[in-house]
């Protein structure tokens, strides 16, 4: 690991934010490989997840303001347990610490974590007592507004935004299920103790996608395409399973078909950016560790130098987020869903006596009566309660009687569910590059090199003139502008030997190197140098573009192109 990170720095992947200052644990800065690394990594993400699922995409604000997040239950329920010496006063997260310097699982309860602390006599590393046990809220507040302002917190995540907007999104998608919303961007969580690089942020980015569905209905349309697809699944017995997708649902591993269908997906676009298969698992949420909103969750976890890590979160969140925020705001965030052919039924329905509710409530008879007749009747009772003019009011059943009728119903209206893949960009980025980190011998020295695939490669063509002086550099430079002008995100390097420059650009990933040498003025060649088998072969210069291309895009090996050059 510490060699990767060393690279990566070095390199320009990653470096420390507020490095000059001392620089502060959870926060990174992404340097300009690294951060052309992510972006490609997002524009894929969309191919598959917006694109394809033909979802929607929003920006929402990162600051919320409070009752957002206490009707979505982070402002009591977001929480870890942390211990702090009172000694040196440092703060850990309890069931970190308790796991590294105990090698044991905790429950993360004050409970737990204080009967651990009482058997082991555990101590903090500065050899010190902790004091008790306590849980802390890891999002950031804020204040909004000058003066006292109002309160506000940093999002945890960027779904809120998409909830919070769910009035408007059912009517851009024409009142009609299932559909998708999509949001890229950054969300905030004030870890206790972060030590794991880019493992553990403050600040990260997510990408999520709220995909809303009937309650009844959690199947996807397009299942098929993943159903045999074969994935390792551990479940929350820890029993591990080699199956395809549609055997895990008939099975009952995987809940429903829409979680198997996302499952599916996500596999083959971390494959697809580079992730190893055989370092590829999901695994599904103990009953004690699902998040406050969820029903089941299922994690995509890659093997890396820090262990198993969880990179992706597919969850199903039930109607929990709607129907929080439909009670907390008052709003309906209901859809009304239509029944194939309309059906009739027999019901109960309050029929109001105006000859008694009139003398009896006079100017507000009418409204009572109104009251009375949309009251939900499942039964005989006695009385009704009604709201009039925010009074609430008793009414008996002297003034209505109960008569069975018989109605045409035509539809409902459902509260919809959601299921969420949620994918952490941040270590999804680390991981690809630890997963394409290699080592070789090339002409008897060894070689560290990037084997990114070439479509998340951060520089896709290198262009060297094989000699520091005109017109190998006049013709170099004219190459770079015409593969620049084709939208080839193309570098440029005349210093040091070939042979340095071809390393260079091997260690940080670069699929092609193309080298202006001598022939290049006899008959308008170059060559085309590949990363990973270090094979060359001569193209014509006015070909480059359309041959770049078609590599780039492609896993074709470059003898396909051109005369290989020894």
């Amino acid at each position: 690991m510490s060699e990767i990170m060393e690279m990566l720095i070095r390199r320009g992947f990653l470096w420390q934010s507020f490095e000059i200052y001392g620089g502060m644990a959870g926060f990174i800065d992404y340097a300009p490989l690294g951060n052309n690394l992510r972006r490609k990594i997002e524009r894929i993400w969309r191919e598959y997840f917006v694109i394809d699922e033909r979802a929607a995409e929003i920006d929402t604000p990162t600051i919320g303001i409070e009752e957002v997040f206490i009707a979505s239950g982070h402002a009591s329920s977001f929480t870890d347990v942390a211990i702090e010496c009172s000694e040196c006063g440092r703060v850990y997260r309890a069931d970190h610490y308790v796991k590294e310097k105990l090698g044991i699982e905790v429950e993360e309860t004050v409970e737990a974590v204080k009967e651990v602390m009482e058997v082991y006599d555990l101590r903090c590393e500065c050899g010190g007592a902790f004091r008790e046990p306590a849980p802390m809220n890891l999002m950031f507040s804020t204040k909004i507004g000058p003066g006292k302002g109002k309160k506000g917190y940093l999002r945890p995540e960027t779904a809120q935004g998409i909830f919070i907007d769910f009035k408007r999104l059912v009517g851009y998608f024409r009142d009609k299920l299932p559909f998708g919303v999509a949001q890229i961007g950054r969300a905030y969580r004030n870890e206790i103790s972060p030590r794991q690089g880019v493992i553990r942020l403050r600040e990260f980015n997510q990408a999520e996608l709220e995909f809303f569905v009937h309650p009844a209905r959690k199947e996807h349309p397009n299942f098929e395409t993943f159903a045999e697809d074969v994935v390792k699944l551990v479940d929350k017995f820890d029993n591990l399973h080699e199956v395809s997708l549609k055997d895990a649902v008939d099975r009952g591993i995987i809940a429903n078909q829409i979680l198997a269908y996302f499952i599916g997906k996500t596999r083959r676009f971390l494959l697809e950016i580079g992730i190893r298969d055989e370092k590829l698992r999901f695994r599904q949420h103990k009953d004690d560790e699902r998040a406050h909103y969820a029903t089941d969750c299922w994690d995509a976890e890659v093997e890396t130098s820090y262990g198993w890590v969880e990179v992706v979160g597919i969850a199903d969140r039930t109607d929990y987020d709607l129907r929080k925020h439909s009670i907390h705001s008052g709003e309906d965030l209901t859809v009304f869903v239509p029944y194939p052919e309309p059906i009739r039924v027999k019901k109960k329905k309050a029929v109001p006596l105006m000859n008694r509710i009139g003398p009896a409530f006079k100017e507000k008879a009418k409204k009572v009566a109104e009251a009375i007749s949309a009251a939900e009747i499942d039964s005989e009772v006695d009385e009704i309660e009604v709201e009039i003019d925010g009074e609430k009011i008793r009414v008996g059943s002297e003034f209505f009687e109960i008569q069975e009728v018989e109605e045409e119903i035509s539809g409902e209206k459902i509260i919809p569910h959601v299921i969420e893949p949620s994918f952490g960009l941040d270590r999804i980025s680390y991981a690809v590059l630890e997963h394409a980190f290699d080592k070789d011998v090339v002409d008897g020295e060894e070689r560290r090199v990037l084997r990114l695939r070439r479509k998340v490669s951060p520089i896709e063509v290198a262009v060297l003139p094989l000699l520091s002086r005109s017109p190998f550099e006049s013709k170099a430079q004219e190459i770079v502008n015409m593969l620049r002008k084709n939208g080839i995100f193309t570098d440029y390097d005349d210093s040091g030997s070939i042979g340095r420059r071809y390393r260079r650009y091997d260690e940080i990933g670069t699929p092609f190197c193309v080298t202006v040498d001598h022939q290049t003025f006899d008959d308008g060649t170059v060559t085309i140098r590949d990363r990973d088998t270090t094979r060359q072969v001569r193209v014509k210069v006015d070909d480059l573009p359309a041959v770049l291309k078609e590599l780039l895009n492609s896993e074709k090996d470059v003898t396909e192109f051109g005369e290989v050059f020894r």
